[in-house]
């Protein structure tokens, strides 16, 4: 397994129950898994422990062999090699399209920082528009400057945090099918939470249905019309 998941259990200070308790997942290299669930299930607080922005009570993440957390290790999140979409893209306003990309790439020679800057424009088909600053984008085009910013450092695991909810109903569609093919692509291994179903059976190969911080159910996605449970 790519990433594996185990037993994961986060308390927030104040809370008398767990926020999430007891959760599990294995994935396989370049998956793309959507852990859904309502407001307050707890999946957005999932992304932040992988990340690393949280610290679990007890449990263990490792990804691509590499222990991140257990009972001993916390590795922190400069050094997990995770690539994070957040849900109002975070683009920095004062740089341009390629810097904004560029940004995480500052231990790279300059030749090697261009030639990926090109390949990421290419990718996303933003080659025309590396020069312009994020208020002169589309939310679709913002969306995609934040995706290709992500994937620049190559990172072994990509998560998403309600990747769609900030764009137009038509857009939402445009940019699901757009953001799947660039996943496949590139073989990227990702997880992201949403409350959309259509989300979810549009974009991921498995869904996480999340209850209260708990796994209630895990299932295939067959078609853009239902789900075969696993």
């Amino acid at each position: 397994m790519f990433v594996q998941i185990e037993n994961l259990v986060y308390q927030y200070g104040s809370a008398s129950q767990p926020a999430i308790n007891n959760f599990s997942l294995h994935l396989n290299q370049g998956e793309i898994i959507a852990i859904l669930g309502e407001s307050g299930s707890g999946k957005s607080t999932i992304l932040r422990l992988l990340a690393g922005l949280e610290t679990p009570k007890s449990g263990v993440i490792v990804i691509n062999g590499q222990k991140m957390v257990d009972g001993h290790t916390f590795i922190p999140p400069e050094k997990r090699g995770i690539g994070m979409v957040f849900q109002d893209y975070a683009l920095f306003p004062h740089m341009t399209v390629e810097n904004n990309i560029k940004f995480g790439l500052r231990h790279m020679k300059r030749k090697q920082k261009q030639e990926r800057l090109n390949e990421m424009l290419e990718l996303v088909n933003l080659l025309d528009y590396k020069k312009r600053y994020p208020y002169e984008l589309s939310g679709g085009q913002q969306q995609r400057v934040a995706l290709a910013r992500a994937l620049a450092p190559a990172p072994s695991l990509l998560l998403f945090d309600e990747p769609f909810s900030n764009l137009d109903g038509s857009l939402q569609m445009k940019i699901r099918s757009e953001l799947k093919e660039i996943l496949k692509q590139t073989k990227s291994t990702s997880i992201f939470v949403t409350h959309d179903q259509a989300d979810a059976a549009a974009l991921a190969d498995r869904t996480v249905l999340v209850e209260k911080g708990v796994v209630k159910s895990i299932s295939k996605v067959e078609s853009p019309n239902g789900y075969s449970l696993i």
